[in-house]
Order: C-alpha cells, then structure tokens, then sequence
C-alpha cells in the first residue's frame, strides 16, 4: 500500500524516537531525510539504517523542496520521511504533507521530542511564555540582519521569553556556536540600541539538549563568553518575565546568578 509516513527522531541517538515511528519506518519501501533543518546529535545515517533495517537517501533543501522526489516515490510505495525534531516544526514539511493530501495519497505522522519542548524544560521555564522564535544567521559579507532583533525586542517589551535557534549549514559542517551568537546579538545591541541585552542581562544556553552530554548554562553575556558551554548543538533563551519558580530553576538548574531570584 502507497503513502508518506512523517517520522521525527528526536534529538540524539537511533533510540531517540518513538516505538511507533520505528515500527512504521520498518515497513517502508523507501526512507529519506534531511538533516540541513536540524542536526540529529550522537548518531549518523548509518547508525539509523542499522536499527531501521533500511538505506536511507538523505536529501539537500532543493530536493525536498524542488524535485517533488517524495511525492512522487508516495503515490506507488510506502514512504517514509523522517528528521532530527519533529517534522512538523518546518513549514517545508507541512507543504509535502498538503501536497500529499491534495493528492489523494494517504499519510500519517509520528511526532518526535523537539527543540521547542525540551529546551524550556531543561531549563525549567514555561513553554507557554514564550513568543517568537528567531534564527541567527551567520554574519557574512558585513549582512547582519536586523529583522532577529527586532522580533526579539518584541518579545521583551511583551514580558515573553525568546528562544533563539543559530545557523546549521550541515553540507559545510557548520555550526553557529553560543558564543558567536552572543555575540551576534551583543553587536546588534550596539548597533540598533534597542534595550534587548545590558551587561546584567541573563542569557540561558543549551548545549546538545536531549543527549548524554547535554549542558546548561545562564548568566551575564560577559560571564558566558569566557565560559565553556559545551559543544554545539546550542540553542539560545533569552528570559523575559520570570515567575518566581523559573527564577529558581535557572539558578539551581542552570547557574544563573542569584540576583534573578532576588529581582522577582
């Protein structure tokens, strides 16, 4: 029978998926990925195709987006389409999934642990206080967009805390650590003097969350730069207003300085 299974793995390891998902990969003729969204830490393709019992044909962005390669493998076989996260959480995905459905061809979806869950719980904050979600890119050829900033000015001025994602350029091996991205917004600040970040400022940093090795910090962007925060992937909260109980999760959980608790 013909369909598109969407299967996110998690965040680290061949066993960061769902029982479900596992089982239904299992029974596909065809699996691709793409890993240029988010990065899948501690394991590679074939570590997956190991436990899967499956080749995997990992895709660049123009094949998923472009060459209609999926769909078309979809309307005669079994499909599996699987990312690091849940594949839900990029709107590329969500348009093969419309295009699936225009198209007649059945589809299901097992969803996976994701950035956007596990990052504030490692942390200890709210998910539901925060706003808009950013992405840094590098800087290159002098371009520091301005857009990032604003949304998370935005998002300070309204009490909401920011999480802020740093460039993957997987086909490169290329990460956008925490301290380059600190940097990123300390420039900005200077730039466009907005108020998003002071020298008191509390920055949270999360290193390979949902890992073996996973790492968080927070503290004033001075303090963190002359810090190890681990290796990437880093993801990047920028607090906004904190309820007493998350001002002591990030001091007992996270290191931040004991003044957040005193300031609530």
């Amino acid at each position: 029978m013909n369909g598109l299974i969407f299967a996110g793995l998690g965040l680290s390891g061949t066993d960061g998926m769902t029982v479900k998902a596992f089982n239904a990969l299992r029974e596909c003729d065809i699996i691709f990925a793409e890993f240029y969204t988010s990065t899948l830490t501690d394991t590679g393709t074939v570590e997956l195709e190991r436990v899967i019992g499956k080749k995997i044909k990992v895709l660049q962005r123009a094949q998923v987006e472009e060459s209609g390669e999926i769909i078309n493998a979809a309307r005669t076989k079994r499909v599996g389409f699987v990312t690091a996260g849940d594949t839900m959480a990029a709107t590329t995905h969500v348009d093969l999934l419309i295009q699936a459905a225009e198209e007649g061809i059945p589809v299901k979806v097992f969803h996976g642990v994701s950035i956007f869950s596990a990052c504030p719980a490692s942390l200890g904050l709210q998910p539901y206080k925060f706003g808009r979600t950013v992405t840094l890119p590098f800087i290159e050829g002098g371009y520091h967009p301005r857009s990032p900033y604003d949304h998370l000015v935005a998002n300070k001025n309204d009490g909401l805390h920011s999480m802020v994602l740093l460039d993957i350029r997987a086909d490169e091996l290329r990460y956008m650590n925490a301290h380059q991205a600190i940097e990123w917004l300390l420039e900005a600040e200077r730039k466009w003097n907005c108020g998003l970040l002071t020298e008191q400022s509390v920055i949270c940093v999360a290193s390979k969350i949902g890992s073996e090795d996973e790492k968080v910090f927070a503290g004033h962007p001075g303090d963190l730069m002359k810090m190890d925060l681990g290796d990437p992937l880093h993801t990047l909260v920028i607090p906004g207003k904190l309820h007493f109980m998350e001002s002591y999760a990030l001091v007992h959980l996270a290191g931040a300085p004991e003044s957040v608790i005193e300031e609530d």
